[in-house]
C-alpha cells in the first residue's frame, strides 16, 4: 500500500558526486525515520544515514563529512547527497521508511517498515 522508489544511482569516478532520491507514495499518514542503507556484494546491508521527521540526522562513520541526508516532508521525499565518492562506496543503495498509512478502503492506520527496490551506485577507481 506504500511504495518507496529510489533514483539517481549510476557509475561515477572516484572523487565524483551523486545525488540519490527516494519518493514515497500511497495512502500515507506520516513517515517517521527515513534512512539510506547499502549492501555491497558479499557483505551485510548497513545503515548509511538516517533522518527523523524533525530533521535529526545520523551517519555511518565511513561517510561522515562526505554524505548528506535530507528530506522534504511535504513531498514525502528523502535525498542522499554523496560527495568525494570512493570505490568502497560501491553498493546497492536502499531507501527505508517507518511509515504510517491508511488501510485500503478505510481510515484506520497501519505502520510498516518499508523498503525500496534499490539503486546501484558504482564508483570506479
Amino acid at each position: 500500500q506504500v511504495q518507496l522508489v529510489e533514483s539517481g544511482g549510476g557509475l561515477v569516478q572516484a572523487g565524483g558526486s551523486l545525488r540519490l532520491s527516494c519518493a514515497a507514495s500511497g495512502r500515507i499518514f506520516s513517515i517517521n525515520t527515513m534512512g539510506w542503507y547499502r549492501q555491497a556484494p558479499g557483505k551485510q546491508r548497513e545503515l548509511v544515514a538516517g533522518i527523523t521527521s524533525g530533521g535529526s540526522t545520523n551517519y555511518a562513520d565511513s561517510v561522515k563529512g562526505r554524505f548528506t541526508i535530507s528530506r522534504d516532508n511535504a513531498k514525502n521525499m528523502v535525498y542522499l547527497q554523496m560527495n568525494s565518492l570512493k570505490p568502497e562506496d560501491t553498493a546497492v543503495y536502499y531507501c527505508n521508511g517507518d511509515v504510517q498509512y491508511y488501510r485500503r478502503g478505510s481510515l484506520r492506520r497501519s505502520r510498516d517498515d518499508v523498503w525500496g527496490q534499490g539503486t546501484q551506485v558504482t564508483v570506479s577507481s
